[in-house]
Order: C-alpha cells, then structure tokens, then sequence
C-alpha cells in the first residue's frame, strides 16, 4: 500500500509545532522539531523520507508513520530507532540533531560549526558521518558518535573540499569533490583518491549532491550522477541510478529512462533506495531496488529516502 492510502487508513495526523527561538547568542538556540504526540510503542520504522516541508519515518509499508515538520535530510538508523536530520534556524545556520523515536526525546550534534548537515549512519548505528564547513570556509566530513562523543573532522588540514559522505565500511568514508572520489580512515586520514572519471566514464556530470556508496562486498559503486538524456518539461539534466562493477568497469543502470533521480542511498545490506520525478516532474515517488534492478515502488509521494537494516 503506498503511502496516499495508508495515510488516510494508518492515523489521524496530529499537527506539528516548530518552535523558533530568537536568540542568536548561540546556535544552540536553533529552531526545534517536535515529534508528533503519539503512542510510538511497537512500531517498526524501515523507512524515512521527505514530503514538502515534513519529514516522516514510516514502517516499509506506510501503515505505521511518525512525522515532524521544519526538519530536513531524514536519516534513519540501520535499527530503525532513531532519526537524524537537519534544522535550519532563521539567519541560515544548520546542525543536525537526533530524535529517539521510542521516548521522543531529541538533541542537537555537538560540534563546532555553525554550518553541518546530511547526517549518515554507520552500519552499526554508533556513529554519523555529515558535512560540515570549517573556520576556513571549506566544506569537510565530519564523524561523531550518537552520544556526541569522539568527534573528528576527516582531512582536517588540507583545501580540499568534499562534500556527500558516505560509510564504505565501519572504518572507511568516502566523499567527492566532483572530480574525485576521496577514501578517509577514521583517524581523519586521506587514504586514497580516484578520479571519478577514470571509474565510471566521461559520459556523466557529477554535482555535489551526489553520493557514492560501495555495496556491502566492495565489488560495486553504487551512485546517481547527470546523463545526456533529453527529458521533455525537464529544467536542468536528467540523473539516474548506476551501478559500477569495479573489476569489469561496466556500468548498469538502475532506474528506468524518463525518470529524474537527483537522490539515492544505499543500505549496508544492498538495498538501492532512491527518489525519483516522471513528467511532468511535479511529483516524486520513492523506489526500492536490488542490485539487478528489480525495483519496487515504496511511497507514491516523497523525497530523500533512508532504510533501515532488514
């Protein structure tokens, strides 16, 4: 059941508050989401996503669902209990902060920066990775632990900006500066770098919302990127979701033609979660999809999706 109909059939709906604060001595004083007041007991959350200016998480058949407004960049973790996602407070700072979706208590991410964003989980759900831009007005990684302990800025010291992390493995993130494909350990150490183009050809366009992410045996890349497809009511170029074969370098695609995907992510178990518009673009729906390309369609409205584990 997608996610017109249950909505109507899972809940009424109960209206969400944002509260706002003026003081911008600090921005600890941002803009605060609060989860709507329902009973959260039993529920089996497998999914998040956006939906104008809400942010849901949902069970994978839409049947049992939360949501908050004013959040954005909805980041389940791989358990399905927790929710990062980014606020914005009214001069343009953004922190990401963390609700707990059993006891609906949240907090915001300790960091020192006024600007981070784009939460991402790791496989075991102790940590998050994000974007975050520095004193020198340089876009880094940052990873801290869900407890706000042991944060580090990855590559702290060089120029280089990276933008769109992603977890290859519990030790490993990667990130692109739309030319290459950086590898970090979690000491904050460049491990490697590769040119974009020499791993999946120079027929794509890369943007720095794109994200990479290797499957869980690291044989794949899995990643959405520009084409040269014309799509008619289509402002802008047309993305897609690709697969990589590393060792072959042939590259499958994922999402069928006449779909504009500018968002995907990818579960540490292989499953391909993606947004994407038909014409008239107008509205976006929200795919699963193994790495064959057998692809299910999951909520007939929505943007920005993250899975849990199975």
């Amino acid at each position: 059941m997608k996610f017109n109909k249950a909505f109507a059939l899972a809940y009424i709906a109960i209206l969400v508050v944002l509260t706002a604060c003026n003081n911008n001595k600090s921005d600890d004083h941002a803009n605060k989401a609060v989860l709507d007041t329902i009973s959260l007991s039993n529920k089996n959350f497998a999914l998040a996503y956006q939906d104008g200016d809400k942010i849901f998480a949902t069970s994978i058949d839409t049947m049992k669902q939360i949501s908050f407004g004013g959040a954005t960049d909805p980041a389940i973790s791989p358990d399905g209990n927790k929710l990062a996602y980014t606020l914005s407070d009214s001069v343009g700072n953004r922190s990401i902060w963390i609700a707990d979706m059993e006891n609906k208590s949240q907090g915001k991410l300790q960091v020192n920066s006024k600007n981070y964003y784009q939460a991402m989980w790791s496989a075991d759900g102790a940590s998050i990775a994000f974007n975050i831009f520095n004193k020198k007005n340089i876009w880094k990684v940052g990873v801290i632990k869900a407890d706000n302990s042991d944060y580090i800025m990855l590559d702290s010291a060089s120029k280089i900006n990276v933008y769109s992390p992603t977890w290859k493995n519990e030790k490993e993130i990667i990130a692109q500066d739309l030319s290459n494909l950086y590898t970090f350990d979690l000491t904050g150490k460049l491990t490697d770098s590769k040119p974009i183009a020499g791993l999946i050809g120079k027929d794509f366009s890369i943007a720095s919302n794109n994200h990479f992410f290797y499957s869980k045996d690291g044989s794949k890349l899995i990643f959405n990127a520009g084409n040269t497809d014309v799509l008619d009511g289509l402002t802008g170029p047309s993305e897609a979701v690709y697969v990589l074969e590393l060792s072959s370098k042939k590259v499958t695609r994922i999402s069928p033609k006449g779909i504009n995907v500018p968002f995907v992510f990818v579960t540490a178990d292989d499953r391909i979660f993606y947004s994407g518009a038909e014409k008239p673009f107008t509205q976006s729906k929200i795919y699963v999809s193994d790495l064959n390309g057998n692809i299910k369609t999951v909520v007939d409205k929505g943007t920005h999706p993250t899975g849990t584990l199975k």
